[in-house]
């Protein structure tokens, strides 16, 4: 009976969606979805155990190289955002209810982009993989494994369930603050007489708080408008930008306000 349960609710998953997006690459099919994630947190788990007993590795020229990649890819996406959402004459940017027959140019546009947002967050694993090849293991935080597997599963329901202006508005804002955030890191990359001058680390925390706060409060606004987008969606949006702005407030809190009020008291 269970067995049975589960299977339905699989096929209902995998079946209902948008029609203008389920054919894109790993889209229709939740297996796989659930299948990256699984592996993200396996590797997660072993990982560090495997590289208990061997040799950290260095490599920070594929760190500059990935971290380049990152910071080109985020700047794209963040133009093709602002290009098919924010200027976009037909696009209500508060609030816009989903148009399943929308198959214009600018619309096709808006789900390609927004597909390679959802790609890249399985690109972005390899933010995990580098800290495990380097012994880096105090950066694996329960804030940096929680945001990485989830933030797969909400992009992947988004292309899938409700593409459109309203999902594209936060990806749009966070692609910039990863334009900055892997900017940073490729910079780190280059060693300490790089680092030295790399003064700007807690205001690019501060503007990922802001980011966290600005998209709670967008989704807090587009539920009282009741604009026809699905309510189920924004309410999981708002609960996602709650919990990100609650944890990275305490992680800023612990990194930086802790660290100044010891050095002040020194």
């Amino acid at each position: 009976m269970a067995v049975q349960w589960l299977v339905d609710l699989y096929t209902t998953i995998k079946e209902h969606g948008d029609p203008r997006t389920e054919n894109l690459l790993l889209v229709k099919e939740p297996l796989y979805i659930i299948g990256l994630i699984v592996a993200y947190l396996f590797i997660v788990i072993k990982g560090p155990q495997w590289m208990a007993k061997r040799e950290g590795f260095e490599l920070r020229k594929a760190l500059i190289v990935y971290n380049f990649f990152l910071v080109a890819l985020s700047g794209w996406m963040t133009y093709e955002f602002f290009v098919t959402t924010v200027v976009n004459p037909e696009t209500d940017v508060w609030c816009e209810p989903l148009n399943p027959v929308d198959t214009s140019h600018l619309r096709q546009r808006q789900f390609y982009v927004l597909w390679c947002y959802f790609f890249s967050k399985i690109i972005e694993f390899m933010d995990t993989f580098f800290f495990i090849l380097r012994k880096k293991n105090r950066q694996i935080t329960f804030l940096h494994v929680y945001h990485h597997s989830t933030i797969l599963l909400l992009e992947w329901i988004c292309i899938k369930y409700v593409p459109g202006s309203q999902s594209s508005l936060p990806a749009m804002i966070n692609s910039f603050i990863h334009v900055l955030m892997y900017a940073y890191y490729m910079l780190s990359a280059f060693g300490p007489r790089i680092q030295k001058y790399l003064w700007w680390k807690r205001y690019l925390t501060k503007m990922q708080i802001i980011q966290f706060l600005a998209v709670f409060l967008h989704t807090s606004y587009a539920i009282k408008l009741e604009c026809g987008f699905p309510k189920g969606f924004l309410w999981l949006l708002w609960s996602y930008m709650l919990s990100l702005f609650m944890l990275f407030s305490h992680f800023y809190k612990q990194a930086f306000t802790s660290k100044a009020k010891e050095k002040k008291d020194d």
